[in-house]
């Protein structure tokens, strides 16, 4: 639990001291599908190690304590660096945390009106993370299931063949 709330601390304090000041380009864009790619394959490596895990429902604790701040993360800063290059993208101007307040509320479907996209650009990218928030908490949410599900077994099948003295039973 204190390596993911460390972990988050440590990408909360990187994404306020970035300097963020580049415009907001394809590049930009780009930028974003990369981490989600990167987010993707950290998920993926997680689960591997959550699977093989001695506690696998702390190793899920600490996949989603590292995973999902730097996915929220990576669409506020995209959202901050869209409202620097054409600050009429939202309905009022986004500090870096008004950009990851609004992520979060984009993430969590609260959608409280304060701050909403305007531009057409700031609307497909607000549309696209509530796609991503879908297979995220859709998919993720099933694999890291699975993944605890299987650590399990591997432990119970561990402490059986711990029993027999090395070696498996026959069915």
């Amino acid at each position: 639990m204190v390596r993911s709330l460390l972990s988050a601390a440590l990408l909360v304090t990187v994404y306020y001291l970035l300097p963020l000041d580049s415009a907001f380009t394809p590049g930009t864009v780009l930028g974003l599908a990369g981490g989600i790619v990167a987010v993707g394959l950290l998920l993926s490596w997680q689960i591997r190690k959550i699977s093989l895990s001695q506690r696998p429902e702390l190793r899920a604790m600490e996949a989603l304590g590292t995973t999902l701040p730097l996915y929220l993360l990576l669409f506020a800063t995209t959202y901050y660096l869209m409202e620097q290059s054409a600050p009429d993208s939202f309905s009022e101007p986004l500090t870096r945390s008004d950009a990851l307040y609004f992520t979060v509320t984009v993430f969590s479907t609260v959608g409280f009106g304060d701050i909403s996209p305007r531009s057409e650009p700031a609307r497909l990218l607000a549309t696209g993370q509530m796609t991503m928030n879908l297979l995220l908490i859709g998919v993720a949410a099933r694999l890291l299931v699975s993944a605890v599900e299987q650590g399990r077994t591997h432990q119970d099948a561990t402490a059986v063949e711990g029993q027999n003295g090395g070696t498996p039973k026959a069915p």
